[in-house]
């Protein structure tokens, strides 16, 4: 009589077809809102309205994103949006890359206590600091101006930098800085030349992360700008949801172009952000 037991393989490819469908499931689970919005970024008021919230545009037209451009200023909101983003990431990677190798590679008092201390800051609501920033931003008249939303968003954003950067550079050889350091290498050199090229996972994956929290940031920006000129994109969205009126067809416009560069960014640093995030995760 032949075994009726299923084989290794046999269960092998029930998992994996079970695994596969699931996926599925779940990637169009997530994927349908994205699709609604584009739909409804084509439609008109009347079609929107009155027709099938599901069907799709009679004639697919760009009047919404143009309208949307004008609507909400767009090349200075995106611009705005564009320079607190880049700026804040940039900085956040070099402070928090020359912050978590000091961490990691002194054992004093001081540095155990400075990684405490940051990963208190993850812990703190990001509700609660809302009042102590916008207090400290007044008195130092940084309110309402580039480099104090800058600085705030590199003030919330170091203590998950700090910790992931640490939870990296924990997994980084420290025989590679001893054999610079004999080559001759001094700190600077070390740290730009051997060890940031090695944190590239590490800096992507606070690149996007850090990116998506910005530009898509809303009460952080309505609290600390109230010039139309420095307004970012997702502030100027809000004019779209007024309670008087709502033109859900151009901000639904509005969300596809804000979606895009962060969209992008993350197809050009999926790589390094999956490798960050496991590397970091499971050994740190």
């Amino acid at each position: 009589m032949k075994d009726e037991t299923p084989s290794k393989s046999e269960n092998s490819l029930l998992q994996r077809i079970v695994s596969q469908v699931f996926i599925t499931i779940a990637a169009l689970f997530f994927l349908t809102p994205i699709l609604i919005v584009i739909n409804y970024s084509f439609k008109t008021k009347k079609e929107l309205y009155l027709g099938n919230p599901l069907s799709l545009p009679k004639n697919f037209s760009f009047n919404n994103y143009i309208t949307a451009i004008k609507k909400l200023n767009m090349v200075t909101t995106f611009t705005n949006t564009f320079l607190y983003t880049a700026i804040s990431v940039i900085l956040l990677a070099l402070l928090c890359g020359a912050t978590a190798w000091a961490i990691a590679r002194c054992n004093q008092k001081f540095f155990k206590f400075s990684y405490v201390y940051f990963l208190i800051g993850i812990l703190i609501p990001y509700q609660a600091l809302f009042l102590p920033i916008y207090i400290v931003g007044f008195k130092m008249g940084l309110t309402n101006t580039r480099i104090g939303v800058i600085l705030m968003y590199i003030a919330t954003g170091m203590s998950f930098g700090v910790f992931l950067m640490t939870s990296f550079m924990n997994t980084v050889p420290l025989e590679i800085e001893e054999a610079a350091r004999i080559d001759g290498c001094n700190i600077y050199k070390t740290y730009f030349s051997i060890v940031m090229p090695l944190l590239k996972p590490a800096i992507a994956t606070l690149t996007i992360m850090q990116s998506f929290v910005i530009w898509n940031d809303y009460l952080m920006a309505s609290l600390f700008v109230s010039s139309k000129q420095l307004k970012t994109l997702t502030v100027a969205m809000q004019a779209l949801f007024s309670q008087q009126t709502s033109d859900y067809t151009t901000a639904m416009a509005a969300i596809v172009i804000s979606v895009l560069p962060i969209a992008v960014l993350f197809i050009f640093l999926q790589k390094y952000f999956i490798k960050g995030m496991t590397v970091g995760a499971v050994k740190g």
